[in-house]
């Protein structure tokens, strides 16, 4: 499963992002350090159901929306020298390993200081938190390699001893691979075998940003002043509200409105009654809304994984004709696989017999067999024939 983290300094909301996202119950409060083990929950990611447009009811979607389930980890508030073991230390630096990209959120109204302690709105310059995060994950990655790099410049010394692939094994917990110690490297300009304590620092930066790809997060645009926001405007930035988000989910789930994640707006059941405030409180989302077009807590999930992660996702099925597994469900599976995939690569997501057993597929929109070598895109829908099942 994709594994997405939420990083950032304490009291930006990540909590809130978290229990929003996933509808888990965790502690939120105004005050650093909330959060100290790391919360762990699923997610979603949207994306279009095929089931319309091939005129088959799947009943795993929701008016054509899909919803395909990634790991979300929220990792304690970090302070700056995290990386020295500061504040609550490296063990929450440790908690990015498992991660495949991270969502760096930035409270974007400038109401909290470089230790997420509440100062006034606009207070601080919401842009300094985005380069704090990199910086600590950096350095942290820069510690690991500093305590190494003794032995591998001694190892370095052999002929047949490669420096890159050695540096990739240091990381391998991290999921670096050789090609990311490649790209890095190349990216930083460094060599490796003469680098200094700054040309190497440089090459972890570069190596974190491959590895660990970030999205940042505006979270508590709803609260901030134009100021902060016209600064962060300047970056790639998602503006969201994870309290307006998590206020949404709840409404729905108590069937006060129609609303799914991701929607642009929200509609009230009418058969519902809603107090004042209630009403108060949704028109204040519904304004946030239609100016951001959307609350940003799922376009956040959404562009982590498809954009950030270059991610597709695939409907494999037993049955072509009737779109089913053996069990004669409809569409029942939607797999997330990295863009440039093929038919054999699905066949090995589905389980390794099947790819080792590979024979050839069939487009099911099409009824058409396709070469092993296509190249999948999202919403495809593919029956896999091989000798294993």
């Amino acid at each position: 499963m994709i594994t997405l983290a939420i990083a950032g300094k304490p009291n930006c909301g990540k909590s809130t992002f978290f229990r929003a996202a996933t509808l888990a119950q965790v502690e939120i409060a105004n005050y650093p350090f909330t959060t100290i083990d790391a919360n762990h929950g699923v997610a979603y990611v949207r994306t279009a159901c095929p089931c319309r447009e091939m005129h088959v009811p799947c009943g795993n979607c929701l008016d054509g929306v899909r919803f395909v389930p990634i790991g979300l980890i929220d990792v304690a508030g970090l302070v700056p020298e995290a990386h020295k073991g500061r504040g609550l230390g490296n063990q929450f630096l440790d908690n990015l390993r498992q991660a495949d990209a991270i969502l760096q959120i930035v409270d974007a109204s400038g109401g909290t200081d470089a230790e997420g302690n509440p100062v006034g709105i606009g207070s601080r310059d919401p842009v300094k938190d985005i380069e704090f995060l990199q910086y600590e994950f950096s350095m942290w990655m820069y510690g690991i390699l500093s305590r190494n790099w003794a032995k591998l410049q001694r190892q370095a010394q052999a002929r047949d001893f490669s420096l890159a692939a050695a540096i990739a094994d240091t990381f391998a917990g991290l999921g670096v691979t050789l090609e990311h110690v490649r790209d890095a490297t190349e990216g930083a300009g460094v060599d490796l075998r003469t680098a200094g304590e700054e040309g190497l620092i440089r090459f972890c930066r570069e190596l974190m940003a491959i590895s660990k790809p970030m999205l940042i997060v505006g979270n508590k645009a709803d609260l901030a002043p134009k100021e902060c926001l016209d600064r962060l405007a300047k970056h790639d930035v998602v503006f969201a509200s994870a309290a307006g988000e998590l206020a949404l989910r709840m409404a729905a789930e108590g069937k006060f409105i129609r609303y799914l994640p991701g929607d642009r707006s929200f509609t009230a059941n009418p058969e519902t009654s809603l107090s004042a405030a209630q009403r108060a409180g949704l028109a204040k989302v519904a304004e946030f809304m239609q100016r951001f077009d959307g609350t940003g807590v799922q376009q956040a999930l959404d562009a982590a994984v498809f954009n950030l992660l270059d991610m597709i996702v695939v409907f494999p099925v037993e049955d072509e004709h009737k779109l089913t597994d053996g069990k004669g469900r409809v569409l029942p599976d939607a797999f997330l696989m990295k863009r440039g995939s093929t038919p054999r690569d699905l066949a090995y997501q589905v389980h390794t017999d099947i790819g080792e057993g590979f024979l050839y597929a069939i487009d099911a929109k099409t009824g058409m067999r396709v070469k092993d070598t296509l190249e999948l895109k999202t919403g495809d829908i593919i029956k896999i024939v091989s000798v294993r099942k």
